[in-house]
């Protein structure tokens, strides 16, 4: 059996699907591909033609898309389940998965974290204006997650779902900014959430490390 995983050691996204793999205790082999450099490789493109990642590869089988590389992951493999089987349940770990996507990748990943931590530590220029955005945005995204978030451990039942390994890298990357930090810390429910998440082992592993 073979897995391949392409993505980009930096990709938020990326990161999601390694985590996934790593929640199930699937080994892989990780390609890297970097989507903003102008030659990406032919082959790559021919798996997808979005030129985006991660993409994964199983025994011939190609999927893109990390919310459907992650629900193959888990309905696939062997591990854990990573899928409520009760339809309410189910149902509201899909919401959160939507909203991961549409509410919170943006404003806490796009705007604060790759202009207020990634791009200064990559020496690349950022916009100061861009992370104020973001951090004026945050707050209300921060507001609804702590209104979803149950009294509990993780996002969608006792044990951890593809919710908490969505949301978790990116929660990480905002958090790295100390104006996201400060933020977080005012979520009383969304705080004890991040600290079990993010002493997981599968989290720790495969955090990217950004350059010093």
């Amino acid at each position: 059996m073979t897995i391949e995983l392409y993505g980009y050691q930096y990709s938020v996204y990326s990161w999601i699907a390694r985590l996934a793999l790593a929640e199930k205790g699937v080994d892989h082999r990780w390609t890297e591909v970097n989507p903003f450099a102008p030659d990406a490789p032919k082959s790559y493109l021919a798996l997808h033609p979005f030129k985006r990642v991660p993409a994964l590869v199983h025994d011939g089988f190609e999927i893109y898309e990390t919310g459907a590389i992650t629900r193959y992951v888990d309905e696939t493999f062997p591990g854990p389940r990573l899928q409520p089987t009760d339809p309410r349940h189910r149902a509201r770990c899909n919401q959160f998965l939507s909203i991961i996507d549409s509410y919170v990748y943006w404003p806490l990943v796009r705007q604060v974290f790759s202009h207020g931590v990634f791009r200064p530590h990559l020496g690349r220029p950022s916009d100061a204006t861009e992370m104020q955005k973001g951090l004026a945005a945050a707050p209300d995204v921060l507001a609804a997650l702590e209104r979803l978030v149950a009294d509990a451990e993780y996002l969608c039942g006792a044990g951890i779902s593809l919710a908490d390994i969505h949301l978790a890298p990116m929660i990480g990357y905002f958090a790295l900014a100390e104006e996201g930090e400060a933020l977080l810390k005012r979520h009383r429910k969304l705080s004890h959430w991040w600290a079990t998440i993010s002493a997981r082992t599968a989290y720790r592993a495969t955090m990217p490390r950004l350059p010093v």
